[in-house]
């Protein structure tokens, strides 16, 4: 009985342990769909995957010369934050099958200082579909972001 229990154990940490190197899958660097900007996703620790920017096409406020703000922010006390450095993609949780997203999962906009909910989907391994949509509508738009090899 104690060699079909440990047996048990073992094929679920194996399942497991596959499951999670397949959700880690996303964890990389990003380029959006205009190649305006770079999002590296990573693990928090309590397992979800979040993403920041990394890298803006264009880091500067032509008005100013100094690094983009996130001007668009509907809280105020945000405005003044730099755009590099921002977490704009938060909460997504693996569901299997190559799909991450959940309940709580969002994207920010800075462009519009909107939120939208997310679902990602990787289509193979260096391409994923990112669909926002307005929260409570299925009202939304798919865009499509390419892994960045390091060199």
């Amino acid at each position: 009985m104690k060699k079909v229990s440990l047996l048990t154990v073992l094929v679920f940490l194996a399942i497991h342990a596959f499951a999670q190197s397949e959700g880690d899958a996303i964890i990389g660097i990003w380029m959006n769909d205009e190649g305006s900007a770079r999002i590296q996703i990573f693990k928090t620790k309590d397992g979800k995957y979040n993403g920041r920017i990394v890298w803006l096409k264009e880091p500067n406020d032509p008005e100013t010369g100094q690094p983009k703000l996130d001007k668009k922010n509907p809280n105020e006390a945000m405005r003044d934050k730099p755009l590099k450095g921002l977490v704009n993609l938060i909460n997504l949780e693996y569901k299997g099958s190559k799909k991450w997203g959940g309940d709580e999962a969002r994207i920010y906009d800075p462009k519009t200082g909107n939120t939208y909910t997310c679902d990602i989907t990787m289509i193979d391994e260096n391409t994923i579909n990112l669909k926002g949509k307005i929260p409570g509508t299925g009202i939304g738009r798919t865009a499509t972001w390419t892994k960045q090899v390091k060199k």
